[in-house]
């Protein structure tokens, strides 16, 4: 079994309480998903995020072939991170961890660290390589991207 793990890191110009109002929504997670993945939250979310919440989904990640995606809140720890781990889903395994702290500059930084395994074992792996990999990695793309739209440097 091969597990894969991708890190990526986004400065904001946000404080952590902000930070965390964001991103501890999951209504917010649709605004951040690249619309090719046809991404919709199937669940009723709470206003508030908690340990133990389930969030299901509905996307289209490949061939427009709809896919439910189940994942639970494993880990909150106000205003400094949260775990999501799939419960059901495209992943044999899925575990993404949202880091905020205010780095030496006194600037958020944000850390997501997404680790998998795909099913179907040397298929899957052929998959992540040529494939799954790359898609991961345009959506944590458009996510830097559309965020530095919704939360422009106002040093700049």
């Amino acid at each position: 079994m091969k597990v894969y793990q991708l890190k990526t890191t986004q400065i904001l110009p946000l404080s952590l309480k902000e930070a965390w109002l964001f991103f501890s929504n999951p209504a917010n997670l649709s605004r951040i998903t690249p619309g090719w993945l046809n991404f919709k939250t199937t669940s009723d979310l709470p206003e508030k995020m908690y340990a133990g919440m389930i969030v299901t989904y509905k996307v289209k990640p490949l061939l427009n072939i709809p896919q439910t995606w189940v994942t639970e809140i494993t880990q909150v720890n106000e205003p400094y991170y949260f775990v999501d781990e799939q419960r059901f889903g495209p992943y044999k395994m899925w575990h993404h961890e949202h880091i905020f702290r205010e780095n030496s500059d006194g600037e958020l930084e944000m850390q997501d660290i997404v680790s998998y395994v795909l099913p179907f074992g040397f298929i899957g792996r052929i998959a992540n390589k040529l494939l799954v990999r790359k898609k991961i990695e345009e959506i944590f793309s458009y996510r830097k991207k559309i965020l530095e739209k919704i939360f422009p440097d106002k040093k700049a």
